[in-house]
């Protein structure tokens, strides 16, 4: 059977490391010997169909989310329309911090209006380049989250410590700003595409979308504000 070793093994050591138990206890409840479940969540061999069918079993998930096909552990497909939108909740404040919840509604808000524009545009692509940008951003912000409290469970991220820490991150970051980038230039070329990328004026984006528009405004006055005075706090050094 093959599988990618990857994510298998990754998953593997992560749903027993959650279960707090060692090797020895998982691989006797499963049927097999210490070593082979070593090699396993080392992704040393790769395991027969009946071993797969053992441990969703005895980890409750699905063989989709062991094998690395889904991050849904009953392996479900989750639609756009079943996503959870914290947008729709009455009451979706972070208690107990005003700046949170001011700056969560300024920058849900601002991407809000990015994701409308986009839709507007129509350019399956450059809303799947600018999707991995983000996602960048979130991921690192998580992972470093995370990985303050040590101890917490190892192996949860399959990009291993060092490629992360090196830039691996950050590299793809900027190769989704590169395609980003290169997609609205080859959208200006295209007459079709420019006639939509002109109807995107500031005028046309408050009258669509006043309350988003005035959270955008708001994200680009802090962060003109913020980069004015660090390049000035640089300038006064040199």
């Amino acid at each position: 059977m093959s599988v990618e070793n990857t994510d298998f093994s990754r998953t593997l050591s992560l749903l027993r490391k959650e279960k707090h138990i060692s090797q020895r206890s998982a691989a006797a409840a499963m049927g097999i010997s210490q070593a082979l479940l070593s090699h396993y969540e080392n992704g040393v061999r790769e395991p027969g169909l009946a071993f797969v069918v053992k441990a969703c079993d005895f980890y409750q998930v699905s063989a989709d989310y062991l094998l690395g096909r889904t991050m849904s552990r009953d392996g479900t497909i989750i639609e756009a329309q079943e996503l959870y939108d914290v947008t729709q909740q009455k009451d979706n404040s972070i208690r107990g911090n005003v700046t949170a919840q001011l700056n969560k509604k300024l920058i849900v808000n601002a991407v809000s209006l990015i994701y409308a524009l986009l839709g507007a545009l129509g350019n399956r692509q450059l809303i799947i380049n600018v999707s991995d940008y983000l996602t960048c951003v979130v991921y690192t912000i998580f992972r470093n989250i995370y990985c303050v409290n040590h101890r917490n469970v190892k192996g949860f991220f399959a990009l291993d410590d060092t490629d992360f820490f090196c830039g691996a991150v950050d590299a793809s970051m900027a190769r989704s700003r590169y395609e980003i980038e290169a997609e609205l230039v080859r959208m200006g070329r295209d007459k079709t595409a420019m006639n939509k990328l002109e109807q995107i004026s500031p005028e046309s984006i408050r009258e669509r979308y006043p309350v988003l528009y005035q959270s955008l405004l708001q994200v680009l006055h802090n962060t003109n504000g913020r980069i004015k005075k660090q390049l000035a706090a640089e300038k006064a050094l040199k």
